[in-house]
């Protein structure tokens, strides 16, 4: 088994194709992306290196479908980890918003994820400057940073793949400690 999991809850398909992208970039270290609404909490308990990734919806909300044939995405899933023992694991976490459009809830999906991970003993890396976004309000900020990598596909799709890079490059230790 691969030892980073990779799951992303989707609606429009732009989380998915940054999974697909980073799974990619990571090669034999990383799962193929699984959709979190496919997925069973044995299925995500069973690593201890997770890369999460989620939309963020209108006021802040998380996706409630996925994209592959509509089934429930993180705001089904969340719930399940609700006692879980998630103590050992570490996770990184990215979000995709669109800071023009809903400027006062950007990424917010990513503060609502790392808040269940925590609660269950999770260990969460990978903190992201929010220099270079212009957005007024987001639950994901903490003094200057964001709690994982911020994504604006809608308007930013060219800096995509240099964030992605640089933020694995920061979490890939956390992640895989041995190499």
């Amino acid at each position: 088994m691969a030892k980073i999991g990779i799951f992303f809850g989707s609606e429009s398909g732009r989380t998915h194709l940054v999974a697909k992208y980073i799974a990619k970039s990571l090669g034999d270290a990383a799962s193929a992306p699984i959709d979190i609404g496919q997925a069973t909490l044995a299925d995500f308990l069973a690593y201890d290196a997770l890369i999460l990734g989620s939309p963020t919806h209108g006021g802040g909300q998380l996706p409630a479908r996925s994209v592959a044939a509509c089934p429930p995405s993180w705001q089904a899933f969340l719930p399940r980890l609700a006692g879980a023992d998630l103590s050992g694991k570490v996770a990184a976490i990215y979000g995709v918003g669109d800071q023009k459009q809903y400027p006062g809830a950007f990424v917010d999906s990513i503060a609502v994820i790392q808040d269940a991970l925590l609660a269950g003993g999770a260990q969460v890396v990978g903190r992201w400057p929010t220099t270079g976004y212009d957005f007024t309000a987001s639950r994901s900020v903490d003094g200057t940073h964001f709690l994982g990598l911020a994504l604006d596909q809608s308007n930013q799709p060219g800096l995509t793949g240099q964030r992605v890079e640089s933020w694995l490059a920061q979490v890939r230790p956390a992640l895989l400690p041995e190499t």
